[in-house]
């Protein structure tokens, strides 16, 4: 006798039902029309990376939440905790059969044991889109812009904040604390999380309480971008290669949005992004109806990440982005702007299972030569409950045959009005579509 196994899912895993994965395909395919409208090329990596490839780059606390195990040859192996890292690695893999600048986008899973909360699950979908082989700060404005236009072509109002790891750095060595950046770095990246007095504890931990006020100081700076960027520029010393570049964002994205002084963009100076592999432009997007979720769309520039993976000297100096989809949705559903749409909006009943290949005739010629999604029912039975099954499915109309399914006329059935209508093949196709 078979025993009893309990269905479950692990704690941060899920299933999704046709509705909820309808809405995340519709929302996928919006995300990478998009990409390919600015040039974007579609790639994929294993799930399944070296050990070794993975901990090599990520740093902080990811590597702590990393899957990893030996696998059935004893390899000690990892599931990817983002795409950027296999990226890297797939760019120093495939190097001579790139054209660089190379523009990326990969939507896949990722994994990590993290905690679980609204929005954050430990196996979840992220859309990343990279420009990789360009070092200027067009190319860092360009994924910027990326993401405003997503977001656009999404619906949603968002504000984008922007920093520079760089001068953060270039200000931590004006204050003698250069020793200590990346575990100050961490520190304010916590500071939306854990709040403003936690996050002062520990950089008077770090640094001492008269640096910590300084600290404190750089990341509240407010005001307009240039004003914003004046002050900090002040506090790190003065103008640097990484205050011009912040200065040349602002100009293109006054430029390209002809808004006054870089609207919709912040240069938030508290903004670091926690992960080591961070060098330059950070930046961080934030929904303006529900901007208690976090970040949705977050990135970097990362100088010569690839290079960890290569003999080559020659540096390949990278700028990215990643939307969290899983936590998009959430918004998404929140804001009631989650997309619910069934491609199919009409089906071709079963009344006769004999002639089912006559059926499926019918519904590739809807379907080939006036566009039509159309499914075809494959159980006779009782008319009723195939258009209770039809409701069920989502779907608006179901098509009635008679004796001949290629006859020019048919029965119509709408589900919304509750009612039969008896037209040709060509006015039932103009309803569907309208």
């Amino acid at each position: 006798m078979t025993s009893y196994i309990e269905p479950k899912i692990l704690k941060g895993f899920r299933d999704f039902l046709p509705s909820a994965e309808i809405a995340r395909r519709a929302l996928i395919e919006n995300i990478e029309n998009t990409f390919r409208s600015f040039g974007f090329v579609p790639i994929d990596t294993p799930a399944l990376e070296y050990a070794e490839i993975l901990l090599g780059k990520g740093g902080g606390e990811t590597e702590k939440q990393i899957y990893r195990f030996k696998d059935n040859g004893e390899r000690d192996v990892a599931l990817r905790f983002d795409l950027t890292v296999p990226f890297a690695r797939f760019v120093a893999l495939h190097r001579a059969e790139l054209a660089f600048p190379f523009k990326r986008y990969h939507i896949g899973k990722v994994w990590r044991g993290e905690n679980t909360q609204r929005g954050r699950y430990r196996e979840f979908t992220q859309c990343d889109f990279d420009i990789i082989g360009s070092d200027g700060a067009t190319s860092d404005f360009e994924i910027i812009f990326l993401i405003r236009s997503a977001m656009l072509n999404l619906g949603l109002d968002v504000t984008i904040h922007v920093n520079h790891r760089g001068l953060f750095n270039s200000f931590l060595s004006h204050i003698g604390q250069s020793d200590k950046s990346a575990d100050i770095l961490r520190a304010v990246d916590k500071l939306s999380k854990v709040g403003a007095d936690e996050t002062r504890k520990t950089l008077i931990e770090l640094a001492g309480e008269k640096n910590a006020e300084k600290i404190l100081e750089f990341i509240g700076a407010k005001g307009g971008f240039t004003e914003t960027l004046n002050r900090i520029t002040e506090l790190s010393g003065g103008a640097c290669e990484e205050s011009k570049r912040l200065m040349a964002l602002n100009q293109f994205m006054r430029e390209a949005c002809g808004a006054g002084d870089s609207d919709p963009f912040v240069l938030d100076p508290s903004i670091t992004r926690g992960l080591d592999y961070y060098t330059g432009v950070v930046f961080e997007t934030f929904l303006n109806e529900l901007p208690d979720i976090g970040s949705i769309c977050s990135g970097g520039r990362y100088d010569n990440l690839a290079g960890l993976y290569s003999k080559d000297k020659d540096s390949i100096s990278g700028v990215g982005s990643s939307i969290g989809l899983d936590r998009l949705l959430s918004a998404l559903e929140s804001l009631h702007k989650l997309p619910t749409t069934n491609n199919c909006r009409a089906a071709i009943a079963c009344v006769d299972a004999e002639k089912s290949g006559q059926y499926q005739s019918l519904a590739d010629k809807l379907r080939q030569k006036w566009g039509v999604p159309c499914e075809v029912f494959t159980e006779q039975i009782d008319l009723v409950k195939q258009y209770i099954f039809a409701e069920k499915k989502g779907l608006r109309y179901v098509i009635i045959p008679g004796e001949n399914p290629h006859d020019d006329t048919l029965t119509l059935r709408d589900l919304a009005g509750r009612k039969n209508i008896e037209m040709s093949v060509e006015e039932a196709v103009a309803r569907i579509k309208a």
